[in-house]
């Protein structure tokens, strides 16, 4: 016999008039030997009164069924069973042909005895041909507290098979005769199979419990780790924590600064309005400082720089920086005045015009003539002595006031601080001494100072400046122009041009040939030896001077035929 054995066959064999017939035959007879009480619970399978015959003898042909109308037969007697309050079992199908259905426990059963049943005897009977062996039948798996075990020969393997399909049914949710009926019609197709019939395995739920929960706290110990690597690393990073030692030069151009409107508060901290700032594009100095190696994380430095307003502290300029210095301190040196700031000693001499000492700036990459420029025709200084200046829109507005000395710039610097390095130095050395010479000479100290850049182009020694001062106050008192080559040569924009007739006639507020007076404002920016000169002329009453060209001084004369017999001997090609 094969393990797929069909049950509804084995059934078909055993009763041929139909399984129906067979219950409503027994629930006749149980009906006529129950007392008024129904029994407490589903009385055990009754045993047949017979073996079932040896093999190869004829399959017995069940009795035929009587009509519904006749008297009831007489019950077989049963072994009495204590009934099982946990497992419903199947009743034992009557030797009648007809089927009995399934008779439901009552709720409040009463106990009764039950008259003995006579045992049958056991007899060997060798397996036929087509009836399961004890050998071939599997292991049948019941439902929890029922009791297993293997479909032996006869009707007391037919009963436990029976119980077995009868069980699946109700598992199943569908009672018995629907079972039937669905496994006839084909309906419930493979429901019932060979696995049906096996030992139900154990459970793996502990099992897998522990392994699942391993496999979680495994998972969160190696995120753990991940995110902790994570924030260290970050946190070496923001707070230069353990990194290479390296030093770099960065320059922040004037290109990656652009105008920013900001809110202005007062001391209660209510907006009072807005200013507009210069802000530098911070994913450029952020590429800048992670191209030196000054920082790791581009992305992190950008958020800071975000949270900390970062944008509008930084200064353009070159700063020396190293990755000792945490992101807060990148920020803080990267301004104006900072020691990381890259600075560049710059000596300018006496004498130099503003355009002279522009370019020289521009030369040394501290700013561009440019900005110096647009910074000296519009910049609003608040010094005193710039009182008399012209408006704002002339690039020379300054001219006069910017104080030859060594002056040490940051790379990049912007061109107002670097202008007013110059003013404020101009500040420290002038003196109320002065101012009061000044007013007693009648003079601005505007007017002192374009005195004193004439005696600057023109003095070829400090023994000459103060007689110089005196020739160009007594021309002035007399009316005479002043006829200063070194007017000319600054209207022409041009140190090194030739003074000929061309020139001399220049039209230009500045050309003292054709204006008297003084022209219309420093030529150069004098030293202090100039001013000081200007300030206290010689007492002398010369109108003239002239360079001797063997000894490069000047010869002074009173009177106009001295001072042409003098030039007329000198070789001024």
């Amino acid at each position: 016999m094969s393990d797929n054995y069909d049950i509804d066959k084995l059934l078909e064999e055993l009763f041929p008039e139909g399984i129906e017939a067979a219950f409503a035959d027994l629930e006749e007879t149980e009906q006529d030997k129950a007392p008024a009480s129904p029994s407490p619970a589903r009385a055990k399978p009754l045993q047949p009164e017979t073996p079932r015959a040896a093999a190869g003898r004829a399959p017995v042909q069940p009795r035929a069924a009587e009509p519904r109308a006749a008297a009831p037969r007489p019950a077989k007697p049963r072994t009495p069973q204590a009934p099982r309050p946990a497992e419903p079992q199947a009743v034992q199908p009557a030797p009648s042909g007809r089927q009995a259905e399934p008779q439901e426990a009552p709720a409040q059963p009463e106990e009764r005895s039950a008259p003995p049943v006579r045992q049958p005897e056991q007899e060997t009977v060798p397996p036929a041909e087509d009836t399961p062996s004890a050998e071939e039948t599997k292991a049948v798996s019941a439902p929890a507290g029922a009791n297993t075990g293997r479909v032996t020969t006869g009707h007391t393997g037919l009963v436990k098979l029976f119980h077995h399909a009868d069980s699946h049914a109700e598992k199943k949710g569908r009672p018995l005769d629907e079972y039937v009926r669905l496994r006839d019609e084909k309906e419930l197709g493979d429901e019932l199979e060979e696995r049906d019939f096996r030992p139900i395995r154990q459970r793996r739920d502990g099992r897998t419990g522990l392994l699942g929960g391993f496999m979680y706290a495994a998972f969160v110990i190696c995120l753990s780790v991940i995110l902790a690597c994570a924030a260290w690393m970050a946190a070496s990073d923001v707070l230069a924590l353990n990194k290479d030692d390296v030093s770099a030069f960065i320059t922040l151009p004037e290109e990656i600064f652009h105008d920013k409107q900001v809110d202005v508060y007062d001391a209660d901290g209510q907006v009072t309005g807005t200013k507009t700032v210069q802000a530098a594009d911070m994913s450029r100095v952020a590429s800048l400082l992670k191209d030196a190696g000054i920082i790791q994380y581009k992305g992190l430095f950008e958020l800071y720089a975000g949270i900390s307003d970062a944008d509008v502290k930084v200064d353009p300029g070159t700063y020396e920086l190293t990755t000792d210095y945490d992101y807060r301190a990148l920020v803080k040196k990267m301004t104006i005045g900072s020691e990381a700031m890259l600075t560049t000693k710059i000596t300018f001499p006496e004498g130099l015009s503003i355009d002279q000492i522009f370019q020289k700036l521009e030369d040394n990459r501290i700013c561009s003539v440019e900005d110096l420029q647009e910074t000296a025709a519009n910049y609003n200084y608040s010094y005193s002595f710039l009182e008399d200046v012209p408006e704002q829109g002339d690039v020379h507005r300054l001219e006069g006031f910017l104080f030859p000395d060594t002056y040490e710039f940051y790379q990049g610097e912007q061109a107002s601080s670097a202008i007013n390095r110059f003013l404020r130095n101009f500040h420290y050395k002038l003196t109320a001494d002065m101012l009061t010479q000044a007013k007693d000479l009648n003079l601005t100290l505007r007017e002192v100072v374009t005195v004193a850049s004439m005696i600057e182009k023109e003095a070829a020694n400090d023994e000459e400046r103060a007689a110089i001062a005196a020739v160009i106050y007594n021309r002035m008192r007399a009316g005479m122009p002043l006829q200063i080559d070194a007017t000319v040569l600054y209207a022409l924009g041009d140190w090194s041009a030739t003074i000929d007739a061309d020139a001399l006639a220049y039209n230009s507020p500045y050309n003292t040939y054709l204006f008297s007076g003084l022209p219309a404002g420093p030529i150069c920016n004098p030293g202090m030896a100039s001013i000081r000169a200007a300030l206290q002329p010689a007492r002398s009453d010369n109108l003239y001077y002239a360079l001797d060209t063997a000894t490069g001084t000047h010869r002074f004369f009173n009177n106009y035929n001295e001072f042409a017999a003098f030039t007329a001997t000198q070789d001024y090609g």
